[in-house]
């Protein structure tokens, strides 16, 4: 059995745009006590477009997850979740004559001590240990392939002029999304997650995200990195959207029985 109880908490702000078109959501598994699920979805297309696209990230994740059940694949579930859902983001674009795309990131905990978690495009699962930073998964953009052949610097991803080009979206016309896997095992307290769009990692560093979940409730957290987000977006800041997730000590069972004496039965 798990030592540890789960916080969890979600943070999401419009930035200086027009709309709101990131979606996160968090769920429990009706049929599969002890499993939970974190979903980030940054929807792209113009005309609320990209909102359909990334309401229906969530959708499906919903309706998958509603259907899982103890010793079913995780990674099953999650590349389920993302072939389905875009395969119907492009049925709405013909529907709808718009370009709904969106990104995907989701993590499931399970009651195995086991964090496994997918994503498609630039939304990013962060996995801290304490204070410290632990891991984050690798965009699927342009720059980063620029970076993993050494053309640019890291810190020269944030501000190159194709920053925004994503090579992997769901919705696609063209190609079928792929699905990156990552795995954590043996949770403990005190480790914790952050699913996020690039409305909030593109003003960060790594250790200030660690350190802002560590030190704070999901709740805080939140208030926290949308008020800096805000100050250092504005006036051009993206939508803002992300999910936190803490592995914390569980409270002290509280005894609200008295124990007598047990009579003797007649």
């Amino acid at each position: 059995m798990s030592q540890y109880k789960i916080e969890a908490g979600t943070g999401q702000h419009i930035g200086d745009r027009q709309e709101q078109q990131d979606r996160v959501a968090l769920f429990a598994a009706p049929h599969a006590p002890g499993y939970m699920m974190a979903v980030v979805a940054d929807g792209m297309g113009g005309k609320s477009g990209g909102a359909l696209a990334a309401e229906q990230v969530i959708r499906t994740s919903k309706q998958l997850f509603d259907e899982f059940y103890p010793g079913n694949d995780v990674k099953a579930l999650l590349e389920n979740i993302l072939n389905e859902a875009h395969t119907v983001i492009k049925l709405t674009a013909v529907s709808a004559e718009k370009e709904p795309h969106s990104t995907f990131v989701a993590l499931v905990i399970t009651p195995q001590q086991e964090a496994i978690w997918a994503h498609a495009g630039d939304s990013r699962l962060y996995r801290f240990n304490g204070p410290n930073f632990g891991d984050k998964t690798r965009d699927h953009s342009y720059v980063e392939k620029l970076v993993e052949e050494g053309k640019i610097l890291p810190e020269e991803a944030k501000t190159h002029k194709l920053s925004n080009i994503l090579v992997n979206v769901l919705g696609s016309t063209n190609t079928h999304p792929f699905i990156t896997f990552g795995q954590h095992d043996d949770l403990k307290i005190g480790d914790s997650f952050l699913l996020c769009s690039d409305g909030l990692w593109h003003y960060f560093e790594d250790n200030e995200l660690s350190a802002a979940v560590a030190a704070n409730t999901p709740r805080q957290a939140a208030e926290l990195l949308i008020r800096k987000a805000r100050e250092r977006g504005t006036p051009r800041g993206d939508n803002c959207t992300f999910a936190i997730i803490k592995l914390i000590e569980p409270p002290e069972e509280i005894r609200n029985y008295t124990v007598q004496k047990m009579r003797r039965a007649i």
